[in-house]
């Protein structure tokens, strides 16, 4: 009778990569650090530009001086790769919560047995959620050096597209643990 009371290792491992693919992904999407821009003509050689998909910043690494609200002035928030993730990671990180909702509900922690059906319903939305900001992190990082720059920059990978990455990453994984669920429903009809 005890072993029927402990919740399938599956649904905590969904319940514990999900979150914390949310808060990469939270972290990757409001920080404007998506790519670095360095040695630009005519600027301090260690001036480094940080752009985002909501802002860029402008840092003096020396002085570690940094000013956000930089004026676009070559079009970079224009570019269709930025557009989409603008409107893919907010939509993504919804859906997360939504999907994470569910999946409370799903998982027993007052019950004596959990919702299977729920819970890999909320395994399905948690994937599609990763899913939705795995393709903007991939799509800017495939168009990273074609996305406009000063000439003769150094573009470099910055660190919240790596954290959308991992985040995304993680969405997807604990998002297929909780779809394992789908098993239990099947296995009991």
């Amino acid at each position: 009778r005890l072993a029927s009371m402990r919740t399938p290792a599956a649904m905590i491992v969904g319940l514990v990569l999900c979150p914390c693919g949310l808060l990469l992904t939270l972290t990757g999407t409001l920080a404007p650090n998506w790519r670095q821009v360095s040695l630009v003509p005519d600027q301090p050689r260690d001036v480094v530009w940080e752009q985002g998909i909501w802002d860029i910043c402008r840092e003096q690494q020396s002085t570690h001086d940094r000013l956000c609200g930089q004026a676009d002035e070559l079009g970079y928030f224009e570019q269709v790769p930025v557009r989409v993730a603008q409107g893919l990671m907010p939509s993504s990180l919804v859906l997360t919560v939504v999907g994470l909702v569910v999946a409370a509900l799903g998982v027993r922690c007052w019950q004596p047995e959990p919702r299977h059906l729920v819970a890999g319903v909320a395994g399905l939305v948690l994937l599609l959620s990763g899913l939705m900001s795995l393709v903007p992190s991939s799509w800017y990082t495939q168009e990273l050096w074609a996305l406009p720059a000063a000439p003769g920059s150094t573009l470099g990978v910055g660190y919240s597209l790596v954290l959308s990455y991992l985040g995304s990453c993680l969405e997807i994984l604990g998002g297929l643990a909780l779809a394992l669920s789908f098993h239990h429903c099947c296995k009991e009809r």
